[in-house]
């Protein structure tokens, strides 16, 4: 089975492009973030014509996230749990029936946080990974095969990123940023990519802006994090830069990992 994340950076901008990786791809399960829709304007019709269920949780302009899956998820939850005021479409979680049990997989956009500075943006980062981790434990506690896969908005090392110093002040590297996500890893969890791949650099995000792509100016900010059952199953993980190269790409690119579950 291969279970992909994407932050599609608009799904409507990029239908042409998600199609055209789905077809060749082709992942079982695929995460998408930034959707930038309402649920009834997603584009379903094209991507339910490859054979994939479609289950969004949107948002009018911004945020908004998707699981498409090549089989149907037997529950969906909406919305990340512990905050009844928070609006943003930013979370959702598929439970999907594999030969021997269950499997958890998430979508999840972690806010950005910059600048860092601001009053409100920063602390809500915080809060969010918070109440991320408090959601962790409890799914980590089922002792199932759970995968958290997204956009985190966070750089967690050093040579995971172009140049440290211009992150420094960064919301993406700050160390309260860094440590919150170090305390998620600590509960258990296995980041896909340098569980199988030692090589540095390696990145997931290119600016639009400064020649970013060009001089491979990139920082790695998507990441398939796993539970103890979901990294006892893991074969490989890449990350499929080569999509953004194509016309009109999204400024992140897929990361994808084998497991050996069936359905």
């Amino acid at each position: 089975m291969k279970i992909a994340t994407w932050n599609i950076n608009g799904v409507k901008a990029r239908i042409a492009n998600l199609c055209q990786w789905l077809e060749s791809s082709a992942p079982d399960i695929a995460c998408l973030q930034e959707i930038k829709s309402v649920d009834e304007g997603f584009p379903r019709a094209e991507i339910e014509a490859l054979g994939y269920h479609v289950e969004t949780h949107g948002q009018k302009g911004f945020n908004g996230v998707a699981l498409l899956s090549k089989i149907r998820p037997d529950e969906i939850n909406r919305g990340l749990p512990g905050d009844d005021l928070d609006e943003q479409a930013r979370f959702i979680e598929g439970v999907f029936s594999v030969q021997g049990g269950v499997l958890r997989v998430c979508s999840l956009y972690l806010p950005n946080g910059n600048p860092p500075d601001d009053p409100v943006k920063y602390p809500y980062k915080l809060a969010w990974m918070e109440r991320l981790q408090r959601f962790a434990e409890g799914r980590l506690a089922l002792e199932e095969p759970f995968i958290l896969a997204g956009d985190y908005n966070v750089i967690p090392q050093p040579h995971d990123c172009h140049d440290p110093a211009v992150w420094a002040g960064d919301a993406l590297f700050l160390p309260a940023t860094r440590q919150a996500f170090q305390r998620l890893e600590s509960l258990g969890l296995t980041d896909a990519v340098r569980a199988t791949c030692d090589t540095v650099p390696l990145y997931s995000f290119w600016d639009y802006q400064a020649g970013a792509w060009q001089k491979n100016n990139g920082i790695r900010i998507d990441h398939l994090m796993l539970s103890p059952e979901a990294a006892d199953r893991l074969q490989s993980a890449q990350i499929e830069k080569h999509v953004r190269s194509w016309e009109k790409p999204s400024d992140h690119v897929p990361v994808t990992a084998h497991f050996d579950f069936a359905a």
